[in-house]
């Protein structure tokens, strides 16, 4: 009879088990629609409470109750009273580390987001700054860029005087990710564009809106993070810490590629360091961009042919279109400094087929006509209409890359500014909008008109 007991009380069990799980599984269902239909129609208040049973009830039902619970969360903080506000906080932190250990995915973009939200409550650097450096460390392309700039701005102030390398490190680290983002976002645009405008959908149309704010926000993020330590990376300082730490590194690819990448940037190439540097990065990591580096001191010292195999190696072995473009624009600007316009012109072009969002290619183009005024020009009019030619470049680049447009202003400028004016016209009998033809190595045609 006991047994018989017992074998009927695990029966119970095994057909009552189901249905207990069904109804605790329904719930959950029932609550995370409800609230999501609310979130959806932005109902924050109204969705609060079945997201919040969610939360206590099936953590693990979506993680959806994390990506929407974050902004209902964050909303139930805004509208919290002062009394109010250190519980709604605590909700918000809650919402971030119930999705860490429920979802332990997409740490470096959840560490950022909690980032954020320390500096938004007033937290003190140093906190903030544990958070960063965890993003940083996690994945540093998950920083936003007010982010990216706090961080870097910690960094130097506590190593600017006492340890610079660190500064330096974390400055290509840095514009490591800052490129990383740039070619992902340039390549979907590149995406859109190639569509047919015509029929180019509105979705379409928001994306690359979305991706070139994107881009130009990267670009105002550079721009910060070079003026920052643009008083620490001086030729002066770059080539005695580069010295004092190259027979410990002079076997490291990454330590060498940066740099390299330093001086050339600072255009300290004129230092034989700068040779020393660029024979152990090639030796260390023959790659595309260490055999562009290579090339150019071999342009530099004479061995012009040679220099044009490396440059071809280099262009060769990279399979991807934008790194190409990306090397193809290095030896351009290269050819640039070495005086052979007319190859460097060549290869900005060549960047610009296989990215043609590249619009500093258009801004290389466009200071090196410029700078041929005089020499392409035989009276006033002429040399001036040179810029002409120089300002059509730089609003082609402004044009395809929206993310410089700070930059190509400043191009677009000066250039306006050194166009012929009314006045220099009529002394030379010529139009505005006529034709004028430009030659020497530019051999190119404009359209004739004035500053004023």
């Amino acid at each position: 009879m006991k047994k018989a007991l017992q074998i009927l009380a695990l029966l119970i069990f095994t057909l009552s088990a189901p249905v207990a799980f069904s109804q605790a599984d329904a719930d959950c269902n029932i609550k995370y629609n409800l609230f999501k239909g609310d979130y959806q129609a932005k109902k924050y208040d109204a969705a609060y409470e079945n997201w919040l049973w969610c939360m206590d009830n099936c953590p693990t039902l979506s993680v959806n109750i994390y990506k929407y619970g974050i902004k209902i969360a964050e909303h139930k903080l805004e509208n919290a009273s002062a009394v109010e506000k250190p519980a709604a906080a605590n909700l918000v932190m809650r919402v971030f580390n119930q999705r860490l250990e429920h979802y332990p995915t997409d740490f470096g973009k959840i560490y950022d987001d909690i980032a954020t939200f320390k500096m938004e409550q007033g937290a003190s650097d140093d906190e903030v700054y544990t958070w960063l450096e965890k993003t940083f460390k996690e994945d540093p392309t998950e920083m936003g860029g007010k982010n990216i700039y706090k961080y870097f701005d910690i960094i130097l102030n506590k190593n600017k005087n006492t340890n610079p390398q660190i500064v330096f490190d974390t400055y290509d680290q840095v514009g490591e990710g800052v490129e990383v983002k740039r070619e992902a976002y340039s390549k979907k645009i590149e995406a859109i564009n190639a569509k047919d405008s015509t029929t180019l959908s509105t979705k379409d149309k928001k994306r690359r809106g979305d991706y070139q704010q994107i881009l130009t926000n990267l670009s105002i993020v550079e721009g910060g993070l070079d003026a920052k330590i643009s008083e620490i990376s001086t030729c002066e300082n770059l080539i005695p810490l580069n010295k004092k730490y190259f027979e410990e590194k002079k076997n490291d690819a990454v330590w060498l590629k940066r740099a390299v990448s330093r001086m050339y940037n600072k255009e300290c190439t004129d230092d034989p360091f700068y040779d020393t540097l660029v024979e152990a990065y090639v030796k260390a990591d023959p790659s595309p961009q260490a055999s562009v580096f290579y090339a150019g001191i071999l342009i530099k010292n004479g061995e012009t042919n040679k220099a044009m195999e490396y440059f071809k190696k280099a262009v060769d072995q990279e399979s991807d279109s934008y790194k190409k473009a990306k090397y193809l624009l290095t030896v351009g600007q290269i050819l640039s400094k070495q005086g052979r316009k007319g190859e460097a012109r060549t290869y900005a072009y060549r960047a610009l087929e296989h990215a043609p969002t590249m619009g500093r290619a258009y801004l290389l183009i466009a200071g090196m006509y410029a700078s041929s005024a005089n020499s392409c020009g035989v009276d006033v009019v002429s040399k001036r209409m040179v810029y002409v030619a120089a300002l059509n470049k730089a609003l082609k680049a402004k044009s395809v890359d929206p993310s410089i447009s700070s930059l190509a202003n400043r191009y677009i400028s000066s250039y306006s500014e050194n166009l012929p004016s009314k006045k220099d016209l009529f002394a030379a009998a010529i139009d505005a909008g006529t034709i004028h033809k430009i030659g020497c190595w530019i051999n190119e045609t404009v359209r004739v008109q004035s500053k004023d």
